[in-house]
């Protein structure tokens, strides 16, 4: 499981750099993100410009992420592919998370890895 990390202003933009988020990375996946979300931002983004699949348990992963985050911060989703839109909007998750069609435009980034 890659993940990219960018701290944009008071944002930290995490970008998924695999094609799937399913039940065989789905704990990886959530135990990265609670390492990263420790990260003082007051938004997190996540880039899902890569994922072209998202199965229940990869959704189930991205929600527990959000129930992770202190009051006062939020997890934004950005970049959907059709599929994955798809799964956010059959599952009605795409009323939960604020959606962005792309990453909004945020102050210069400053890179790091995870994975």
């Amino acid at each position: 499981m890659k993940l990219r990390t960018e701290l944009r202003g008071t944002a930290l933009v995490i970008r998924v750099e695999e094609r799937r988020i399913d039940a065989a990375v789905a704990i990886r996946f959530k135990d990265l993100m609670r390492d990263l979300v420790e990260a003082r931002a007051d938004r997190i983004i996540l880039d899902l410009g890569q994922v072209e699949f998202l199965d229940s348990s990869g959704l189930g992963a991205v929600v527990a992420v959000r129930k992770m985050l202190s009051p006062g911060r939020q997890l934004e989703l950005a970049a959907m592919t059709p599929t994955v839109a798809r799964v956010l909007a059959l599952t009605r998750m795409d009323s939960v998370f604020p959606l962005h069609a792309q990453i909004p435009d945020l102050p210069g980034p400053t890179a790091h890895h995870a994975g």
